[in-house]
């Protein structure tokens, strides 16, 4: 089998998992690569120099030999500062993950989805709101990258209401109907300015729906895991 070194490609790490004794299994997020599997080896244990390095939500530069389906890594170096995730926050970051996992496959780069990933994690630092339209934006941007964008190219009627029917796209109907979207939101979300609850509502529900067939919600963790923690602060004396 051919196999090729790749050199201090920037990366996002998307996930690992211990691997045998001192090694790990790394995905990353590749400019030009798209997502790489990767074993890493001597990444744990009391000698290991990277183990630092190789986090969550830093910018990493990483150098392996690709050898087919799972690469080897040679070098890795930190490409700057950590994005600094607390909080609910933190799990908007694992979400987008895990989202980027079950939707791309391996070895398909998507330059642009790399770079708004990247835009993508400093935005869920700012407000409450900030940060669940950087989620909502996401998920609109994934789906028009991989060739299921959603039909917005049209303004809607900004006082009506509408339904998204999948391949069918969107049909007027009166408001009160189930799964009603309005207008206005859609109109937001066609902008990108999503700067209510209202119309995170509306997108939140909507891109859920477009979601669905490439990645199920049930199948998607992390969602889950943000509900149970909401449910045990709530709980709390």
């Amino acid at each position: 089998m051919s196999s090729a070194r790749i050199e201090l490609q920037p990366a996002w790490l998307l996930s690992q998992k211990p691997y045998r004794e001192t090694s790990e299994l790394l995905e990353v997020l590749t400019p030009q690569h798209g997502r790489v599997g990767l074993v890493a080896r001597g990444l744990r244990g009391p000698r290991a120099k990277q183990r630092g390095v190789v986090s969550l939500f830093r910018p990493l530069l990483l150098s392996w030999l690709d050898k087919g389906e799972l690469g080897t890594v040679t070098a890795v170096e930190a490409g700057g500062p950590e994005v600094q995730l607390v909080g609910e926050r933190l799990f908007h970051g694992w979400y987008l993950n895990e989202l980027l996992l079950k939707l791309l496959p391996r070895h398909d780069p998507h330059p642009a989805l790399y770079a708004a990933y990247a835009d993508s994690l400093q935005r869920l630092t700012g407000s409450a709101l900030e940060a669940e339209a950087a989620l909502r934006l996401f998920e609109l941007h994934a789906l028009e990258e991989l060739g299921y964008g959603l039909p917005l190219t049209e303004a809607f009627d900004a006082a009506g209401h509408y339904r998204y029917l999948g391949e069918h796209g969107f049909v007027a109907c009166a408001g009160g109907t189930r799964g009603a979207l309005a207008g206005v939101s859609l109109n937001a979300l066609r902008a990108g300015w999503l700067d209510s609850r209202a119309v995170l509502d509306d997108a939140r529900r909507l891109l859920r729906a477009a979601l669905e067939p490439q990645v199920p919600h049930a199948s998607l963790r992390t969602p889950q895991l943000l509900r149970e923690m909401r449910a045990f602060g709530s709980n709390k004396p």
